[in-house]
């Protein structure tokens, strides 16, 4: 340190020690901040809301490793439908969503696309619409459809797909999972759109049919609401189920089983 008698300075040696010690200091800073955020993830809880149509992401299995690495969260896994998974969103009731991003979805919501999928039409074993060489969406106009029910998204994409191919779908069985839809379907009570995955997922027999062109499906991802602040533990499962669905392959499926 240099002193005359008018002012106190540093020595160019004092200076680059100073300079040191407040990196040292910030470095402490910072690992107390990782350490209570670390804490409270270990004794957090998360709430998060899922769709049953996700494309080939297995959130059984994420949800197991993410137990794995965080076992003293308490974590809460809520199904239903996009609609009403929104208003739980909005509700505060749930944290997170993991499900299809429709294109209209309001500004209040922050999305993180994940997967893509693909809608093809499936029918009971042995129907002779799986003989047409281009199906379209308009061939089965006269049969009756099997869907989810009004408010659903899958309903919203059947009517306006329908609509622009110049009929109004005649929706005879409302059901509320995809799996449902493909055991009706299986026993021969109407012809129905899903999601390719669900359609080649375990279960009882359907025929597969590519649609030209085929009605488009919005991609399964995470959903926030942008005024709820995440805490802690609902940001790891966040990074978590993102780091999951990298790398699962955009593999195509067989066209008709």
């Amino acid at each position: 340190m240099t002193r005359t008698t008018r002012r106190i300075a540093l020595t160019s040696a004092g200076e680059l020690f100073l300079a040191r010690a407040q990196r040292v200091l910030g470095e402490l800073d910072a690992a107390r901040g990782e350490l209570d955020e670390l804490a409270a993830v270990l004794r957090g809880r998360v709430t998060l809301g899922a769709t049953q149509a996700l494309g080939p992401f297995n959130l059984p299995a994420a949800l197991a490793t993410f137990h794995t690495c965080y076992p003293g969260v308490a974590l809460t896994l809520r199904s239903g439908l996009i609609a009403g998974l929104l208003a739980a969103l909005d509700a505060g009731d749930i944290d997170l969503i993991l499900g299809p991003i429709h294109a209209d979805l309001p500004d209040r919501y922050s999305p993180q696309p994940l997967l893509g999928e693909e809608l093809v039409l499936v029918t009971p074993p042995g129907h002779p619409r799986a003989r047409t060489p281009r199906l379209t969406l308009a061939d089965p106009r006269d049969e009756p459809f099997v869907c989810l029910p009004q408010g659903s998204g899958l309903r919203a994409i059947l009517d306006q797909a329908a609509v622009a191919a110049g009929f109004a779908p005649r929706v005879e069985f409302e059901t509320h999972s995809a799996t449902s839809i493909r055991e009706l379907v299986s026993a021969g009570l109407g012809v129905a759109l899903l999601a390719r995955s669900a359609a080649h997922a375990p279960g009882p027999p359907v025929t597969i049919n590519v649609l030209h062109p085929a009605p488009p499906h919005p991609p399964a991802g995470l959903i926030h609401h942008r005024d709820h602040r995440l805490t802690p533990a609902a940001q790891a499962l966040r990074r978590h189920l993102a780091d999951a669905a990298t790398g699962i392959g955009a593999t195509r499926l067989p066209d008709r089983v």
